[in-house]
């Protein structure tokens, strides 16, 4: 099993490069292509971005964001 350690990294990683292209709510939501997310990062997205209580959201039409 994966820590949660590298879950929170992974997590903080995206968030980051989703807050540098301004994709901060469902307006301006983005691609994981447009943020740049890494392969590793990629594979992790919907898992990260699938919970409740998420600081990354997916949107209807596979777009990323954070608040």
């Amino acid at each position: 099993m994966i820590g949660s350690g590298i879950i929170w990294g992974l997590e903080s990683s995206i968030k980051t490069k989703l807050l540098e292209i301004g994709a901060t709510s469902i307006e301006k939501a983005a691609t994981s292509q447009q943020a740049q997310l890494s392969t590793q990062e990629q594979n992790w997205l919907d898992y990260i971005a699938g919970g409740m209580f998420a600081k990354v959201k997916k949107t209807g039409n596979g777009r990323f964001y954070t608040q």
